[in-house]
């Protein structure tokens, strides 16, 4: 599923205009980033929670020459569904 398709199913489900659930699914996005971004660490009880994280610099290979590369630190973002959306699956 995409996002379009996400819209969709949020304004069927929720009865309304694919624009008021676009800018809903827009809403909560940029709030989840921002949670992340302050406090590196959001939890939706019964979906899961998404965790900021560091990767250190590393060595790594070219896997098209094997040449030896310096891969450069970064900050990524970690998801952990929850016990009961695992259950669901």
């Amino acid at each position: 599923m995409n996002k379009g398709q996400l819209i969709e199913k949020i304004a069927e489900n929720a009865g309304i205009s694919k624009s008021n659930a676009g800018a809903v699914l827009n809403t909560l996005i940029g709030a989840i980033t921002k949670a992340i971004k302050k406090d590196g660490k959001i939890s939706l009880a019964g979906f899961g929670s998404f965790v900021k994280i560091k990767r250190n610099a590393r060595k790594g290979r070219n896997p098209r020459t094997g040449e030896a590369i310096k891969i450069k630190s970064s900050t990524s973002v970690r998801f952990k569904g929850s016990k009961s959306l695992k259950e669901a699956l």
